[in-house]
């Protein structure tokens, strides 16, 4: 009989109801018997095999069920929504009654501190801390520095190009020709700095990073200075000797070109993804200035000469401090800071 059928599919819903311990499992409940091809759907698709007064009678049984129903889901679900913002309400109550915690302290990014910290040791020695425009013209990052236009060097760096046949720098280097038409020669300089270079991003390269320039310009000056200075530099900041390597290397505003590496102190040599598997760092591109950068720079290479370098101050920070992940440098996400 329907009557029975339709007592027993109310009985069963309301229990099942009542048992729900979730939002889900209640929407569950109410798709099983009052969804379109719910258990109530299909005794309602029976209705036209009834005679009048029989349809009229289910009829009327079926719509005091699906109500039924209905109401006691609405019940069940306020009750939800009840227990939710009892607990939302406990976990966030807050006393105003009790004193306020104080100022916070913040701290210095790593790389303010160590940017901070080589300053202070070269303006010690006798540099002085220069510093230049971010968005750069042609001439100073590339034709001053030795790199025309049609100099395959150009192709070594990945270059974020601007209206106008501006860039955004690609390395520190062009404040040294701004320094050395500034305030001639001798010159002793550096250039700490935001760089950009248009490099897929992973653990050891970002597209914006930092870098330290350094520059001496006098009588007479040698590798011998370059290495002293670098060595002090390194000893300097991580506090013990470091070992380091020179080799040869190819940079069009040097000439001779080194590059010195850094014993790689994340794996301690035995190869990571910082150091690609090497046990070395790139850290330090340097050499003596090139005569012609001299001349653009407005300084006679015939009575000068001097070195430079280039120094990754990022990487410099990831060896001195153990990350592992230049990205994290950049994030913004206060877990890593806070750490500082």
């Amino acid at each position: 009989m329907p009557e029975d059928r339709l007592n027993a599919l109310a009985e069963k819903a309301k229990d099942l109801i009542r048992k729900a311990q979730d939002s889900e499992r209640l929407e569950a409940v109410r798709v099983e018997f009052l969804g379109r091809k719910g258990e109530i759907s299909q005794v309602s698709k029976q209705m036209g095999k009834l005679a009048g007064e029989e349809r009229a009678r289910i009829g009327k049984m079926l719509n005091t069920v699906k109500r039924g129903l209905e109401e006691a889901l609405e019940a069940r679900k306020r009750e939800f929504e009840s227990g939710l913002l009892e607990a939302r309400l406990e976990s966030e109550w807050l006393d105003l009654t009790l004193p306020a915690p104080g100022t916070r302290p913040g701290s210095l990014h790593p790389l303010t501190k160590i940017q901070a910290e080589i300053e202070d040791l070269f303006v010690s020695m006798g540099f002085s801390v220069q510093s230049g425009p971010e968005v750069e013209t042609e001439y100073h990052n590339f034709d001053a520095l030795n790199m025309p236009a049609d100099h395959p060097a150009r192709d070594m760096q990945d270059t974020f190009w601007l209206e106008g046949g501006n860039v955004l720098r690609t390395h520190t280097s062009p404040v040294q020709v701004r320094g050395m038409k500034r305030l001639g020669a001798p010159l002793r300089m550096i250039a700490p700095g935001r760089v950009f270079r248009n490099e897929e991003v992973d653990a050891s390269h970002e597209h914006t990073f930092y870098q330290l320039e350094g520059m001496m310009i006098d009588r007479n000056v040698s590798i011998g200075n370059l290495v002293y200075f670098m060595k002090t530099l390194l000893s300097s900041i991580f506090h013990r000797d470091v070992t380091v390597r020179l080799r040869p290397g190819y940079f069009p505003f040097v000439e001779p070109g080194f590059e010195l590496d850094i014993h790689c102190l994340i794996c301690d040599g035995e190869g990571c993804p910082v150091c690609k598997q090497s046990g070395w760092v790139e850290l330090l591109p340097c050499g003596l200035v090139h005569p012609n950068v001299l001349r653009m720079g407005g300084i006679d290479p015939e009575e000068w000469n001097g070195f430079a370098f280039g120094l990754g101050l990022t990487r410099l920070v990831m060896m001195r401090y153990g990350i592992d992940d230049i990205r994290l440098l950049q994030s913004g996400d206060l877990r890593f800071l806070t750490q500082f």
